[in-house]
């Protein structure tokens, strides 16, 4: 997938990725592979500065717990990120739908 495609979305993935339960960032990662079938991968140069970003808006937050016998930091989603998330699945269904109205193919009258 083009990663220019991801441009203004990232965040909304984050956020609903850390929907279902508190992660680590390598566990991010791998969920957004996983829930796009493989077809997202997402380097951790983007994933960490986004989280941080994220969590300065109040949208996550975090703390350190011991995951697989390493320290790491598991980032929640708090109830503004909750509201956040349900306004960008909003926006993106209306974007989406606009969008596909556009691309789709004109029916042509025959004749």
């Amino acid at each position: 997938m083009n990663p220019d495609a991801l441009r203004g979305h990232m965040d909304a993935l984050l956020l609903s990725v850390l929907e279902r339960e508190p992660l680590h960032g390598y566990a991010i990662i791998e969920a957004l592979q996983e829930r796009s079938g493989g077809a997202l991968s997402v380097p951790t140069g983007t994933v960490y500065p986004a989280l941080r970003k994220l969590e300065r808006a109040g949208l996550l937050s975090s703390e350190w717990a011991t995951v697989g016998g390493r320290r790491r930091r598991t980032y929640r989603l708090t109830d503004s990120g909750s509201k956040q998330l349900q306004g960008e699945r909003s926006a993106w269904q209306e974007f989406a739908t606009v969008i596909g109205g556009v691309l789709r193919p004109e029916v042509r009258p025959s004749g």
